[in-house]
């Protein structure tokens, strides 16, 4: 009663200002909300990744990746040509590295390798899914996932880097053209380093994956990577894939069985060799 009471002394004009304002901020917000999604999204209302009925048949078209992909790494041991400080956080490690001193190993805390470094792991096997719209990677190391857009949509510019990045691909001929932006700067580039001083914030991975002509079970991808802080020159990589018709990707929950010695600082006992 005492908050009606409290009401029915506010004045009318002010009680209809208020209701009028707080329209006006909503219809507002709800408006940039609306440009903020167009601007994510270019592909036309009604399709895109999300509305696959009806697109399936247009798959048939494309090349067999079915199956399971066991990575035999890079084709070549070559690092990037660092510059800056991402050069001397680099050296320091190869430094400690030949007075046998320990470096901390990140990813027995249960990081995941994120892009680029997460398709090269010949350990653990990956898996594509092609579907209207998205190319999917399933990686059984640490459970992670690519969500590859083919759906015509470009970058957002309001990009939250996240480990995997954002890409966004199109088909030439059977080969998939992928575009990878926003990735985590503490992610690794290529081979075992420290995550310190990684790599920069505009780094873009470029990736053509494809069968190898010669070989209908052997996949390709690829990879040039570039970066204006961090790289004196554009890295190339080549993956390639052996198929498995018959294998299937395992469950990999790192922390389950994370007992890895941890010090005071944080930093875990299973350190880089």
């Amino acid at each position: 009663m005492k908050a009606r009471s409290r009401l029915a002394r506010i004045p009318q004009r002010l009680l209809l200002v208020a209701v009028v304002t707080g329209c006006a901020v909503l219809a507002a917000c709800t408006k940039n909300t609306d440009a903020d999604t167009s601007a994510r999204e270019s592909t036309p209302a009604g399709s895109g990744a999300a509305f696959p009925k009806g697109q399936y048949a247009s798959l048939d078209s494309l090349p067999d990746w079915g199956g399971v992909w066991v990575g035999d790494g890079p084709t070549t041991n070559e690092q990037p040509q660092r510059k800056g400080k991402y050069l001397e956080a680099y050296e320091e490690q190869m430094a400690m590295r030949e007075k046998g001193i320990p470096i901390p190993n990140p990813f027995s805390n249960c990081l995941p390798r994120g892009m680029p470094s997460m398709m090269a792991l010949g350990v653990y096997p990956i898996e594509f899914l092609i579907t209207p719209g998205r190319v999917t990677v399933l990686l059984e190391t640490w459970m992670q996932w690519r969500f590859i857009y083919t759906d015509g949509r470009e970058h957002p510019e309001d990009l939250d880097p996240s480990y995997s990045g954002h890409s966004i691909g199109h088909w030439e001929g059977d080969t998939l053209v992928v575009d990878t932006i926003g990735i985590k700067e503490d992610t690794i580039i290529a081979g075992r380093g420290s995550r310190q001083q990684a790599h920069g914030p505009n780094m873009r991975v470029i990736e053509r994956i494809h069968l190898d002509p010669e070989n209908p079970d052997t996949l390709i991808d690829e990879m040039t990577i570039t970066d204006p802080d961090a790289l004196a020159e554009p890295f190339k990589q080549t993956l390639t894939f052996k198929r498995s018709r018959e294998m299937q990707l395992a469950e990999f929950v790192c922390a389950e069985n994370d007992r890895n010695p941890v010090d005071a600082s944080g930093q875990s006992g299973y350190t880089i060799k």
